[in-house]
Parts: structure tokens; sequence; C-alpha cells
């Protein structure tokens, strides 16, 4: 199965950040940049690339950054990963959007590997399409608030 690019991992990460400040103002680069441990070079890419895709707008000068379009509510993971990385099928030939035969294959209609790899899609898609930017957030949250409580209680001897 392929893995997520360091260039998505590293766009989610200044998305999530972008959600967290939402309706803050305008996020330097050099902020996001170093609060997510993302090169700043690599990050200015990523968001003229963004911007681009209109999910983020920027304003120059004093006061200037970055800002999502749109609530983190209604931005979804997957939306993000196919901005990215292009359809979630793990073959061309499973892919709803940008269907292609596979090279090998000698009949796609009877192929069991593609039979399973689009249930392999559309599960991820299930999960993928209906988590946003603020779900993902909260998620975050709540596991750094339950592992700061473990904390707390542990005994040490």
């Amino acid at each position: 199965m392929r893995t997520l690019s360091k260039k998505t991992q590293y766009t989610l990460r200044a998305l999530y950040s972008l959600a967290r400040q939402y309706g803050q103002g305008p996020v330097l680069s050099a902020k996001l940049s170093k609060e997510e441990s993302i090169p700043q070079q690599f990050l200015e890419q990523i968001l003229l690339g963004l911007k681009k895709d209109g999910l983020v707008d920027s304003k120059k000068g004093k006061g200037g950054g970055y800002t999502l379009v749109a609530p983190p509510e209604s931005i979804m993971v997957g939306q993000v990963i196919r901005l990215i990385e292009g359809p979630l099928a793990p073959l061309p030939c499973a892919s709803e959007k940008a269907y292609r035969k596979c090279d090998e294959c000698v009949d796609d209609r009877f192929c069991g590997t593609k039979l399973v790899m689009r249930e392999v899609r559309d599960a991820m898609a299930l999960i993928l399409d209906r988590i946003s930017l603020a779900e993902v957030c909260r998620r975050e949250d709540a596991a750094k608030a339950e592992a700061e409580h473990d904390q707390e209680i542990m005994f040490y001897i």
C-alpha cells in the first residue's frame, strides 16, 4: 500500500494549525514552520499550492500571513489528501474519477484484486470524507488531555 508523502503530512499539519487559529487573524508562515517543525521553504511551497487550490488565503505586510478560506468544519481530510496525492484508490483500476485499466490485467471486469481494492478505496473515502480539520483537532485535544490525565494518576515507586 502506498503511504502519505511528506508533503501531504506537512500539509495536513499546517492546516490543523490554521484550523486551531481560525478566526484569530492571519498566521505567519515562519510561526507555522516553527510550531509544526516544517522546513520554511517547503512550507511556503505548500501554502502557495493551497492558496492556488482555494483552501487558504494570504495577506501581505504587517499583520499578514495565512488563513483558511472556510471554517475548519467544512474542510475534509479526504479533500486535502486528494489535492496533494490524487485519487485515494490504491490501484488506477479502482479509482472512480481517475480510472485506468492496469497494464498487466487481462480483463478488469472480473479482476479479483480490482474488486477488493475498490472496497479499500470506498472504506478510505467513507472515513476521510467525513472527518473535518476541526474534528481532527478535537481528537488531538482529547488524546492530549487523556495522556495528561494518565500522567497525573500514575504512581511512582
